[in-house]
């Protein structure tokens, strides 16, 4: 069993909406940070962050000795309409992501991960941590959301080989553990795999159980294809909930903090993993916005939080 630790430009402030992009960094001083805190692997990031000509992405990576292990990409999946939109971006980064690992040394093909379009709903974005189940889909509503989830990974793999995986995500329309179960019942296992992420499961979860992610995995460990560790910060979870906090304010108060300073029983999930025999990736996040914290000092403690673990 071999598991390789990556991390990815979302805890350098590069995320996915609602931020002011004047804030970031340049994408040459998050690889540098990422790679000196002793991280093997990266995301892409938001499209046009990092440079998106294949030779020139493959040229960053290699001189880093980094791996390329997936990308993010985000559709209105319940609108059909939106759909063609969607799979246009999802090839469109599924290329670059195949042309950069074509002739590279790790034999492991990236991920393209898709979410739900989060915090563009209003009431799913006020709501994330606590939804209800009257704010989910209906069940024709569902239908659509899948049959547009399979499109696009279909999409993904006939031109590039490329395996899809979604990303229950706050602030979007599969945040809870059973939104979860319900987009994997309605979905083709041999078309969509899952993405964990310890901590927008446990947050989604609408409580700060240790327990939620293992049991996130272990629920869902046959269509589990990539994982994320982030941990969620309970004192501030419950403090979003009981104040009703968007989901953007939950992230500026640091929701999603340092590994091993919130509540996700990361012992526990990494015994599962090893118990089971997983041999993929492990990406460490913590979704900050552009300008907060310190984000290599952070990367750096959550890298050796992971290797007390052994990793």
């Amino acid at each position: 069993m071999t598991i390789r630790v990556a991390n990815a430009p979302c805890s350098w402030g590069t995320i996915e909406f609602g931020t002011d992009s004047s804030a970031r960094i340049e994408y040459q001083q998050m690889l540098d940070e990422l790679t000196g805190t002793g991280y093997v692997g990266t995301e892409l990031g938001d499209w046009g962050f990092m440079p998106t000509e294949p030779e020139a992405l493959r040229s960053e990576l290699v001189r880093r000795d980094l791996a390329m292990v997936g990308a993010y990409v985000q559709g209105p999946f319940r609108d059909p309409a939106a759909w063609a939109d969607a799979e246009a971006r999802a090839v469109r980064t599924a290329r670059l992501l195949r042309a950069v690992v074509e002739d590279g040394p790790d034999g492991r093909l990236p991920y393209v991960i898709l979410a739900h379009a989060n915090g563009n709903d209003p009431v799913r974005t006020l709501h994330a941590g606590r939804a209800t189940p009257q704010m989910g889909l209906s069940d024709e509503a569902w239908r659509t959301f899948a049959a547009g989830v399979e499109q696009v990974a279909r999409a993904v793999h006939a031109a590039t080989g490329l395996k899809t995986a979604f990303h229950a995500h706050c602030a979007g329309f599969v945040e809870t553990p059973e939104e979860t179960a319900r987009l994997l019942e309605l979905t083709d296992p041999d078309l969509v795999g899952l993405v964990l992420d310890t901590g927008h499961y446990t947050y989604g979860s609408g409580s700060n159980d240790p327990s939620a992610a293992r049991a996130g995995l272990e629920r869902f460990w046959d269509r589990g294809r990539h994982i994320h560790f982030k941990d969620c910060q309970g004192a501030v979870a419950d403090r979003a909930r009981a104040e009703g906090w968007d989901y953007n304010r939950a992230i500026q108060a640091g929701v999603f903090c340092e590994l091993g300073l919130g509540c996700v029983d990361f012992p526990g999930v990494l015994a599962l993993l090893r118990e089971r025999g997983y041999d993929g990736w492990i990406v460490v996040e913590q979704d900050v916005l552009p300008g907060m914290g310190s984000p290599r000092e952070s990367a750096g403690r959550s890298r050796q939080y992971l290797a007390s673990l052994g990793l």
